[in-house]
Parts: structure tokens; C-alpha cells; sequence
């Protein structure tokens, strides 16, 4: 089995506007554009305060262990439902986390199996 992997890495708003620049000319010039996925941050920092140790918890519990709703990963992880709601809705906001609402729960989903951490020197 594949492993698949989240790309995330740290890149300043210039980069990303530089790499928007480029992509949107070479589309012009009718060439064909590779898709990258990944998650970028502007700092290390800013990295840091969105994967927290228990929003790395939380994203394992989730792919491991697959729970039918918010409240059950907050028992599972022994946390507040509401700490645990705010951390998945984050999460879902950067994109590594997709939640799907059900007929009486939200169905979480975790599609990569690691993290994998690029930073330009």
C-alpha cells in the first residue's frame, strides 16, 4: 500500500504570490501546469501554533480510529467537546482535516497516512 503524504512548508506571502505569478503565465503561454497540493505557513511559527501536540493527537485519533462524531473524539482524546470542536474546525480550515456533516453527526476524515515538513533554507 501507498503511503500518501500532506506537503506542508513555510513559504513568506512573497514566494506564494511569486509562484501564483508564474503559474498563471505559463497557463498563458499554453503550457501545461503540474498540481501541487500541500498546506503553506508563513513562518515556522505560525507552523507551530496550528500543530499543536494535541491537534497532532487529534489527527491521529481521527485516521486511526476513525470516530463517528466530535463528541467521541473528545472523549477518546479526553478533552472538552468544545476545545476539540474548535481545534477540527481549524484544522479543517488549513485543509487537513475534511468533515462531511451526517444525518446527526459530522464524519471526519483524515486522507493521508504523514506529515511531511519542507522548509527552504
Amino acid at each position: 500500500m501507498k503511503i500518501k503524504k500532506v506537503k506542508i512548508g513555510i513559504k513568506s506571502v512573497k514566494e506564494v504570490l511569486d509562484d501564483f505569478v508564474k503559474t498563471g503565465e505559463a497557463i498563458e503561454r499554453g503550457k501545461k501546469v503540474k498540481k501541487q497540493t500541500g498546506v503553506y505557513f508563513t513562518s515556522l511559527e505560525a507552523f507551530r501554533k496550528v500543530l499543536t501536540p494535541k491537534r497532532l493527537e487529534l489527527l491521529h485519533i481521527i485516521k486511526t480510529q476513525k470516530p463517528e462524531s466530535i463528541n467521541k473524539l473528545a472523549r477518546t482524546a479526553k478533552r472538552d467537546v468544545k476545545n476539540v470542536a474548535d481545534d477540527v474546525k481549524y484544522l479543517e480550515q488549513v485543509g487537513l482535516v475534511d468533515k462531511k456533516e451526517g444525518r446527526r453527526e459530522s464524519i471526519l476524515t483524515v486522507k493521508y497516512d504523514e506529515i511531511e515538513l519542507k522548509i527552504a533554507v
